[in-house]
């Protein structure tokens, strides 16, 4: 078996023979971008767990996971981040108790993960073990947290799940939770607490502490912004695409990009159709029909286009949503690529990364599991893109951050 570094130097070879001349056919530049991938280090800043109660529409294609190990291997996946995520639900003490079951549950199917793979995965809990991982040819899993609704109001939460190997952490989902509000407020929510609460102010500097990455995908800007002003640390967005360029709530800024930028983090472009696809000008109408149809109420916040939709069952939720999405315009892999180019161009090629949220309705034509990533790298090149930028979006630029975070919190060490 050839050893990975000697892997690599092969790799070298061709991609200076590849990259020899002025213009490249598509099928150069692919093989350019396979090339590149097995060279480089690719991390993948979030992605969802499916467990068993994962609605079907979430998995891909035969009832399989988008990120599994054989797709990772032949996309050249080297690093993914796998999310302890839950999604709106009452605040109430059964409500919460039951979001901390799904997120112990969605922690043990991780574990399990890396056990059942064993000598081709294994978690990395430091950024030297992410890059002594990638270095042995193997695929390096980083645990990360999103939405503390599962952890009520407790903020020691953010000590256990950081004990039991989370490095990443998001405070808010869709929904308002007692430490943050979300960009995606649910049944007329809105600002409840007009950014952090003042236990979500305290999460952030216990977070620091810690030693883990904050990440402010998610949160409203009024969030975003208070959690800049109050880490001693960068952050990611892990899932965030650019508002400039589609108004989605999910979407950031320029302002909030900007701030990104000052704080020295970075922001991962996602390739979820609906941050990407610009709507036409009766997509609301036409979506006030279909909810009437499906029995949801016609009047609902603008761009909360499935607000209300946890209160059909499973059966009518994917029936609603299939229709839903059959209306919606598709995004390309071109779509994507410009919102990448729209964060270079705004905040410096140091601040990019990439994001799949593979496994929670993300994906499109060309980049619809890890195994289309060199899709996004022969766009890149084809865009005229070094090899060198392409890797700091590619995963350099979130390992910086990773290590800058560990600094701050005096926790950097090789493992």
């Amino acid at each position: 078996m050839i050893h990975h570094l000697q892997w690599k130097a092969a790799v070298s070879v061709l991609l200076l023979a590849a990259g020899a001349g002025v213009a490249a056919t598509d099928a150069e530049l692919d093989a350019r971008a396979r090339a590149l991938n097995q060279k480089q280090l690719n991390l993948d800043a979030h992605a969802d767990v499916l467990i068993p109660s994962t609605p079907e529409r979430y998995w891909g294609p035969g009832h399989t996971s988008r990120t599994d190990v054989a797709k990772l291997t032949s996309g050249s996946m080297d690093v993914i981040a796998l999310a302890i995520a839950v999604g709106p639900g009452p605040r109430t003490p059964q409500g919460v108790a039951e979001a901390r079951k799904e997120a112990d549950t969605r922690l043990e199917t991780i574990r399990a993960f890396v056990k059942d793979n064993p000598g081709r995965v294994e978690l990395a809990l430091t950024a030297a073990d992410v890059e002594r991982i990638f270095e042995q040819g193997r695929i390096a899993v980083i645990q990360s947290f999103l939405n503390a609704r599962s952890l009520g109001k407790d903020l020691n939460g953010f000590d256990e799940f950081y004990k039991a190997g989370v490095r990443v952490f998001g405070l808010t989902h869709a929904g308002n939770n007692d430490f943050a509000d979300s960009s995606r407020p649910q049944n007329g929510e809105g600002q409840e607490h007009h950014g952090l609460s003042p236990l979500g102010k305290q999460a952030i500097g216990r977070l620091n502490q810690l030693g883990a990455i904050i990440d402010v995908s998610q949160l409203t800007p009024q969030g975003v912004f208070q959690v800049l002003e109050l880490t001693k640390a960068p952050v990611v967005a892990t899932h965030s695409d650019v508002r400039a360029l589609v108004d989605n709530t999910r979407n950031l800024s320029d302002e909030e990009l900007d701030a990104i930028k000052a704080n020295g983090g970075v922001v991962s472009a996602v390739p979820f159709n609906a941050y990407l696809a610009k709507l036409p000008a009766d997509f609301a109408s036409k979506v006030a029909a279909l909810r009437k149809q499906h029995g949801l109420p016609g009047n609902f916040t603008a761009q909360a286009y499935t607000e209300g939709l946890e209160s059909l069952s499973q059966k009518q939720q994917d029936a609603f949503t299939t229709a839903y999405q059959a209306l919606y315009p598709k995004a390309t892999l071109k779509d994507y690529v410009d919102h990448i180019d729209y964060l270079v161009k705004r905040i410096g090629i140091d601040h990019v990364g990439i994001g799949s949220d593979f496994n929670h309705g993300s994906g499109i034509s060309g980049f619809n599991d890890a195994s289309e990533a060199p899709n996004v790298t022969a766009e890149l090149l084809r865009r005229g893109y070094t090899e060198e930028q392409i890797g700091k979006i590619w995963g350099g630029n979130f390992l910086r951050v990773f290590r800058q975070v560990e600094q701050a919190a005096g926790k950097s060490r090789a493992s």
